[in-house]
């Protein structure tokens, strides 16, 4: 069983989700209590994917978020081309096997800090869950500013800090007591969750997301708390027109 720290060195972190690849998406709901399927449904709806359009979903995992975006065309929503992109092999194999006989998804093996795309190749990007895992998450937001097509947006969905004290504390004492014990009965590397908290209590809050967004170059940045802040939806469109540089 492998745990990466929070140095977030490429190969810890690839081999740490490659262990945990196989029941993934089930610890993922147990530890949630279920609200995984509610962020997953806000993320789609505020990426709304558009029929041809083409999207990247970095830090992808098995694919069930890139499945969501890929589902089809239902009142002009979906029908989109995904092209779901991991740092973990494991985690690519896993979401090939599951989502086997799905054409509108593409699975590859990416570094989010050098993505293997050209400019302005997508027309809306987005990442749950994954940006706090890359060892430098500005270098990640500058490359999906780059493949995003003048006009697209950006969407991510990541732990946050909820405003509100009692809840802050209560979350707090989650990540610290309850969840590595969960974690010892659903996860076949419960490790990797200890990893887990420890990344979220390191992350940023909402503000400072957003103003990484801006600094990248995104326009009409904006964030939405989800389950009383655990969570933050982040959006952003990449200017239409080449911005002065500052």
């Amino acid at each position: 069983m492998s745990k990466a720290d929070l140095s977030k060195q490429p190969a810890q972190v690839s081999a740490m989700f490659d262990d945990v690849s196989t029941h993934y998406d089930r610890t993922n709901n147990v530890l949630s209590a279920g609200n995984d399927v509610l962020w997953r449904i806000a993320t789609t709806k505020a990426v709304s994917p558009r029929p041809g359009e083409r999207i990247l979903d970095l830090a992808a995992g098995t694919g069930t978020s890139s499945a969501s975006l890929a589902r089809p065309v239902k009142n002009g929503v979906g029908g989109a081309h995904v092209v779901a992109a991991d740092f973990s092999p494991g985690m690519i194999e896993v979401g090939k096997r599951q989502q086997a006989g799905n054409p509108n998804i593409e699975f590859l093996v990416a570094d989010g800090m050098q993505l293997p795309f050209g400019d302005n190749e997508f027309d809306a990007v987005t990442i749950s869950f994954g940006l706090r895992n890359i060892v430098d998450p500005r270098v990640a937001l500058a490359e999906l500013y780059r493949v995003t097509k003048p006009g697209g947006r950006i969407v991510i969905c990541e732990f946050s800090t909820p405003p509100f004290t009692p809840i802050r504390v209560g979350y707090s004492t989650y990540l610290q007591r309850v969840m590595p014990a969960v974690a010892r009965f659903a996860s076949s590397n419960p490790a990797a969750y200890i990893y887990l908290a420890e990344s979220i209590k390191d992350w940023p809050n909402q503000s400072t997301l957003s103003r990484w967004l801006s600094e990248t170059g995104f326009q009409q940045v904006g964030y939405r708390n989800l389950t009383f802040g655990i969570v933050a939806l982040h959006r952003g469109v990449k200017p239409s027109t080449p911005q002065p540089t500052q």
